[in-house]
């Protein structure tokens, strides 16, 4: 059978690894991957699971070398197929880690989110972006807990929602600015619509063909595309100009 369980009784050593565990039916159970690796797999960044197990077998104790009896993983499992239980393992099994290497993962992972959070939002007040650092102190302030299951871009929506929910620090999506094309024809009997989903107009002209550039909150370009789209039956398009409309100036002294 494929994959079926062939484990064998004798010790097999490993070092430099990042070990995974999981109690199943009253026993312990690890399999030792490749550091880094987990948390790309968990994420779905990584989908070969050879990058990730440094060794297809299935332990009690990775660091003495006890490899797991083939009918406790029968029992436990309810399989005789190996890759089932591994993936069983990585899916749902804790990663050990030392308090060092845990901190290390910590402060890297805010530092990921906080970059995310600080590239894609601005103060709406004077469109200036902040800096990684302000968004770490409002991280902070609001006592931010960092999943390791979810990518840093997952992560950082959250923490926007909630600084603008805490009142941390005044902060915005960053505004796109767009291009608007449709025929004159459309324009007229949708135009209001459009309207209401552009945050503020820098330019339109008429004429056989309608064309306006305007700034709008991200969450609305899909939607706006669908609009267009729908309504003019492919014949009209909208083109972004800048994913991010910001001012920099004086930014860097933030």
């Amino acid at each position: 059978m494929g994959g079926k369980i062939m484990q064998p009784n004798k010790k097999i050593r490993l070092t430099n690894v990042a070990i995974v565990r999981l109690r199943q039916g009253g026993m312990r159970f690890e399999i030792a991957c490749y550091k880094n690796k987990v948390t790309e797999w968990r994420m779905g960044v990584e989908k070969d699971i050879d990058e990730v197990l440094q060794i297809h077998r299935v332990y009690v104790n990775v660091p003495k070398g006890q490899v797991a009896k083939t009918e406790d993983l029968e029992k436990c499992f309810s399989t005789d197929n190996i890759d089932e239980v591994l993936k069983i393992i990585l899916k749902k099994g804790e990663q050990q880690v030392s308090d060092k290497e845990r901190q290390h993962q910590q402060h890297n992972m805010m530092r990921d989110i906080a970059t995310v959070v600080a590239d894609m939002c601005v103060n709406p007040s004077t469109q200036q972006p902040h800096t990684v650092t302000m968004i770490e102190k409002a991280m902070s302030d609001i006592h931010f807990s960092v999943n390791h299951n979810r990518s840093a871009k997952q992560q950082a929506l959250d923490v926007i929602r909630q600084i603008q929910e805490h009142n941390t620090l005044p902060i915005s999506r960053a505004q796109m600015r767009i291009r608007i094309v449709m025929p004159a024809k459309d324009a007229k009997r949708i135009r209001d619509r459009v309207m209401e989903l552009v945050a503020s107009v820098e330019d339109e002209e008429r004429g056989e063909m309608y064309e306006i550039v305007c700034l709008i909150d991200p969450g609305q370009y899909r939607v706006l595309g669908d609009l267009i789209s729908s309504e003019t039956k492919g014949a009209g398009e909208v083109v972004i100009l800048s994913l991010k409309n910001t001012n920099d100036e004086g930014s860097a002294f933030m």
